[in-house]
């Protein structure tokens, strides 16, 4: 009976050991951090160590610069809720803080765009021509239209 329990007791053991290294192993990746998107880069591009080492490097140098531009980008929506709310409660427009306003966020999202384009062709210089073929199908599926950018 002892002999019997310990082979129970150590095929559990065993069984739990197996299933939580098969799963940490196999998780999927946090699609919200950077360091998930750019192991799902690796994945997805089959990407080399020596390509992936550079071109994490490359999104880790651009990262400060990007979020910097996507904290303009949340103050100057916030800046527009504000003078959306100051619009409908008085039913005044200044039409010369409004056009200042569109300028600046028109400025912004050219910025916004030529980071990124900056970032997305860097990246693409590292791959290979398959990769950078893939690369590039992946990047214009989920590319905004200019023309949401501007309005």
């Amino acid at each position: 009976m002892r002999r019997g329990a310990l082979v129970l007791f150590l095929g559990l053991v065993v069984g739990v050991a197996t299933h939580l290294v098969y799963f940490r192993i196999h998780r999927p990746f946090d699609a919200n951090s950077l360091e998930g998107q750019l192991a799902w880069m690796k994945s997805e591009l089959q990407l080399s160590d020596s390509q992936f080492e550079r071109i994490k490097e490359l999104h880790q140098e651009s990262s400060p610069r990007l979020r910097a531009l996507a904290a303009q980008v949340a103050q100057m929506q916030a800046e527009f809720t504000a003078f959306e709310n100051t619009r409908m409660r008085s039913d005044k427009v200044d039409f010369v803080e409004f056009a200042q306003f569109v300028q600046v966020r028109r400025n912004i999202n050219q910025e916004c765009l030529e980071s990124t384009r900056r970032l997305v062709l860097a990246a693409a210089g590292e791959m290979n021509p398959m990769q950078r073929e893939h690369y590039f199908g992946i990047v214009a599926a989920t590319s905004p239209q200019s023309s949401q950018l501007n309005n």
